[in-house]
């Protein structure tokens, strides 16, 4: 039988880890999903709001980055929004050229409902782990985020 060598040991590490992470990645946005669908708003329209809720306002030109989209395909998706009463435009008061989108208090309302409804779930898959392993998980998403955010 074949002693496990500690490259092999971490790379079983990291298949076990993405599998968790597909897996729970899966149920979360299911049921995130039943959610959208009732508010009547697509994921990436939903990660927009997101993005705006922690920004005080930004340029489509930084949404289109942000979102990886074209401008054209930035612009659309603020379109859906605004009609819904989740984001609204302004002009830059330095460039009345330059537009502004903002969430709107309705928009803030969603991310803060959904983003409860996603951290009781969240909860409940946590309720069985003890105190420590929380502080584990957390410190360790915490060391990754720096990669994942860039």
């Amino acid at each position: 039988m074949p002693t496990m060598t500690p490259a092999s040991s971490q790379s079983k590490d990291h298949a076990k880890l993405a599998d968790f992470i597909l897996f729970s990645q899966r149920e979360f946005l299911l049921n995130l999903s039943r959610e959208l669908n009732r508010d009547n708003i697509s994921f990436a329209q939903f990660f927009l709001l997101s993005y705006l809720a922690s920004s005080k306002e930004l340029t489509m030109t930084d949404i289109a980055k942000k979102m990886g989209h074209s401008t054209a395909a930035a612009t659309g998706l603020v379109d859906r929004l605004e009609k819904l009463g989740y984001m609204e435009r302004t002009h830059a008061i330095d460039d009345r050229r330059k537009v502004m989108v903002r969430v709107t208090s309705k928009g803030l309302d969603l991310v803060n409902r959904l983003r409860d409804e996603l951290q009781s779930q969240i909860a409940e898959a946590m309720s069985e782990s003890s105190a420590s392993d929380a502080v584990s998980f957390l410190s360790s998403y915490r060391k990754a985020e720096p990669v994942l955010t860039r």
